[in-house]
């Protein structure tokens, strides 16, 4: 075949045609041509912009390999040229010295002609801009490596793991190079999954693998529980892969053992109380659960009729059922019960609003006051006996029967007798004598107005505002059981103020 020629004009038109950026290089140095597609790659629009010798070129234009180490004393692309070297995509990241924010990467690799002696005779420097591509990786690796959730990526042409986020290795304990490299099958995140055979097959087909539960083997720990899922994604370049995403069970795992407890001491606690307790629903306050002392007394109430029959006062259910609707809980509500013998029972209530398995519930104890009424009521019969005649007690016993019997209304502290002064017990006990202001002012030997004075400091200390109640005070607490000097007996001033 015989030899084509190819004029030096006509081949500078093919190369100015070209995508590729081509820069052309003469073995003494000097750049003598470039297309515009490598003027472009430059951002310069004249080839003395972007240098006339290899030593300008290297001052105008910063470069650092992206893809390949740089070995050896020769490292510089154009060195590396010119030393005669041949290589193949290498990728650079190229910016200008005097602008650096202006960056571009690079794909290049030479062409090296030789003349009859086997002597460099031209070389070319071919170039690609692969800056759109590097930038979307770019983009790709900082979002991934900004997810919160543990990832993966794992390759489906040979299912190896090529891309790692620290949420993974955080929660797996795993280093980096520990993953990155390593097959599926060295490391099986799929491990234990509740639908392990249909993960595996979306895998290999590339398709969702919905997420499930699966236990992985991991250093960290022996086994960590947690929820995967895998998303077919194209990585950059196009390169099909799988995204596997993690969320940790370990917290849930725990609050749930943790419930599970919670739930069988509450069992174990709601069974053997010995107070009567009962679970009653939130709306219809009907009985779902009821302890063995709860039905010991009252029986076991099935149904929202049986709950209801319960109550001996329906008026009293309503105040209950409003005092819980409005404040979420009810203490000391006194209320009669019917028991399951059909008797009559006096009881506190005490319930509270909760929430079981997500569900809402009155929680209700019931304390039996029945026994402690009867005996209430036989000590205010016994202290209304003592006090008909009260001479063989002591003072203070006799104080503290009256405020039993007689409690503070405003709980303000009770006044005794020993806090008067002489001349007002003096008051007091000639007042439950039956004597009048101008007696006990001619026994005193005092004024009458003096007597009067003295007579409304009394009222004032034992906070009353008649005579008659100055009487039952003093009569509570053993003062003029007898008449004084003969006078008349205070026991229908008694009855009197109890009239009143």
């Amino acid at each position: 075949m015989a030899d084509i020629a190819v004029d030096p004009t006509q081949l500078r038109q093919i190369v100015a045609g070209m995508s590729e950026g081509v820069i052309l290089i003469c073995p003494d140095q000097t750049i003598t041509y470039a297309n515009p597609a490598a003027l472009a790659m430059h951002g310069v629009a004249a080839l003395d912009d972007l240098g006339g010798t290899v030593r300008e070129y290297r001052r105008n234009f910063v470069i650092n390999y992206r893809n390949h180490h740089e070995i050896g004393p020769v490292q510089h692309p154009l060195d590396r040229v010119l030393a005669g070297e041949r290589f193949h995509d290498a990728v650079v990241e190229v910016h200008q010295a005097r602008d650096p924010e202006r960056v571009w990467m690079h794909r290049i690799r030479n062409i090296v002609t030789l003349d009859d002696q086997g002597r460099p005779s031209a070389l070319a420097l071919i170039l690609q801009d692969v800056s759109d591509r590097y930038e979307a990786e770019a983009r790709f690796e900082a979002m991934f490596r900004a997810n919160p959730a543990p990832a993966i990526i794992c390759r489906l042409a040979d299912l190896r793991y090529v891309r790692v986020n620290r949420g993974f290795l955080d929660l797996t304990g795993f280093a980096h190079e520990d993953v990155v490299g390593r097959s599926f099958s060295q490391i099986d995140l799929l491990t234990g999954a509740e639908h392990r055979a249909q993960a595996i097959e979306h895998l290999h087909a590339g398709k969702t693998i919905p997420q499930m539960e699966a236990c992985l083997r991991v250093p960290k720990d022996a086994e960590k529980y947690v929820i995967v899922a895998g998303h077919p994604i194209a990585m950059p370049g196009g390169t099909p892969g799988m995204l596997f995403t993690f969320a940790d069970l370990e917290d849930r795992r725990k609050a749930e053992a943790e419930l599970l407890a919670s739930q069988e001491r509450f069992a174990k606690a709601f069974s053997l109380n010995p107070i009567p307790t009962v679970l009653l629903s939130a709306d219809e306050h009907v009985p779902s659960n009821a302890n063995e002392a709860f039905e010991h007394l009252f029986g076991t109430l099935k149904n929202r009729d049986a709950a209801a029959a319960l109550w001996i006062d329906e008026g009293e259910r309503e105040r209950f059922r409003s005092e819980l609707d409005g404040r979420g809980q009810v203490r000391g509500f006194e209320a009669r019960l019917r028991m399951r013998d059909g008797e009559a029972c006096t009881c506190l209530l005490t319930a509270v609003r909760v929430t079981i398995d997500s569900a809402p519930y009155v929680l209700c104890a019931v304390q039996d006051i029945a026994e402690r009424k009867r005996n209430e009521a036989e000590l205010i019969q016994a202290i209304e006996a003592v006090m008909g005649d009260a001479s063989w007690f002591s003072r203070g016993v006799i104080e503290k029967l009256a405020l039993l019997r007689n409690p503070s209304k405003d709980g303000a502290e009770p006044i005794s007798v020993e806090e008067l002064t002489a001349r007002e017990r003096d008051m007091l006990t000639r007042i439950c004598a039956g004597a009048s202001d101008a007696a006990i002012a001619a026994d005193l030997g005092l004024a009458p107005n003096t007597v009067r004075n003295h007579v409304t400091r009394l009222y004032r200390k034992l906070g009353v505002n008649r005579r008659s109640a100055v009487v039952v005070w003093g009569r509570e607490r053993g003062i003029g059981a007898e008449p004084l000097h003969g006078k008349p007996n205070t026991r229908k001033l008694v009855r009197k103020h109890q009239a009143d």
